[in-house]
């Protein structure tokens, strides 16, 4: 009888795109280990991931809002696995790799710092001006992702889900794309849910393109981004569809994100990450060491040890 790695190997040759990456053609991990005989290089990455603290802890790191009151605000599990579960649908119609899909996905937000946006601007800001480095959430997942020596692939893929380097692969691609549909569409819910924004607040334009829920939207979105893709050797959108999404990001920043309203949460985070950076500092711990404890804070947790030392 064919091993398991033999049958998913013509599995793969007899399903996937060309443009796929296939499972036993991973250029490989960081550190030699012996391979599962039950289980594809990335199906062993997802599970490290799922299986890891910092993944865990995704659950007490907020997408938007600082710890908010209510059981139904996104955090950065929700999150996750919303942009995970949207990529792999766009990966099965494109006949791309889901196992590799799903650990970028599962793996692309390891390294956010508590407080979402804020959070990450604070602990930017204090690393600057003690150690004049900077701090991006996708180089700190990256570091976690070598920690649980992922695979090569599935490190690019988390490295470059942001910032200007393109990820090497489609499945990369994907979730590069999707991350943005995922959370534009649902930190809209969120902040009409939190009272920040109406339904009539939003770009009457873009919104008739796109769909007058998030659900409509993200269907628009995928849709577009299966049928722009089809048969290219890349993952894009149409440019009506593009426009219309970075129009939507841009005003999701202006009125949400560095909003009026932002600002108390903005000074409440920099306080609270600067005060626990400052007290590592001058305890002598080394700078590596204070960037991988903050960043690996939940919301709560960052609350409750600033009440300790401030």
């Amino acid at each position: 009888m064919p091993s398991f790695e033999e049958r998913w190997r013509a599995q793969e040759d007899a399903s996937l795109s060309p443009w796929a990456v296939r499972s036993y053609a991973t250029r490989g991990r960081l550190r030699l280990e012996e391979e599962s005989d039950l289980r594809t290089p990335f199906q062993r990455d997802r599970d490290r991931i799922v299986h890891s603290k910092a993944f865990r802890r995704l659950k007490g790191k907020t997408q938007v809002f600082i710890d908010p009151v209510g059981d139904h605000f996104r955090t950065r599990i929700t999150h996750t696995l919303e942009t995970t579960a949207i990529s792999r649908v766009v990966a099965r119609a494109l006949g791309l790799n889901e196992d590799l899909v799903e650990a970028i996905g599962l793996g692309h937000d390891l390294g956010h710092p508590p407080f979402g946006h804020a959070g990450e601007d604070a602990l930017d800001d204090a690393l600057r001006e003690h150690f004049g480095r900077r701090f991006r959430h996708n180089e700190q997942s990256l570091r976690i992702a070598e920690d649980l020596n992922l695979t090569c692939e599935v490190r690019d893929g988390i490295l470059t889900h942001t910032g200007e380097r393109e990820p090497a692969t489609l499945e990369g691609r994907i979730v590069r794309i999707v991350d943005r549909v995922a959370y534009i569409n649902h930190d809209i819910d969120d902040a009409i849910r939190y009272g920040l924004l109406a339904a009539d607040d939003l770009p009457q334009e873009e919104i008739a393109l796109l769909g007058p829920t998030g659900s409509a939207r993200i269907d628009r979105l995928v849709h577009d981004l299966v049928e722009t893709s089809e048969g290219r050797r890349d993952i894009v959108q149409s440019s009506e569809v593009g426009e219309a999404m970075l129009a939507l990001r841009s005003f999701m920043f202006e009125r949400v994100y560095l909003g009026r309203h932002a600002s108390a949460e903005h000074e409440r985070a920099r306080r609270v990450i600067r005060g626990i950076f400052d007290h590592l500092v001058a305890r002598g711990d080394e700078p590596d060491t204070v960037v991988s404890f903050v960043a690996g804070m939940t919301d709560r947790f960052a609350l409750h040890y600033a009440e300790t030392i401030l």
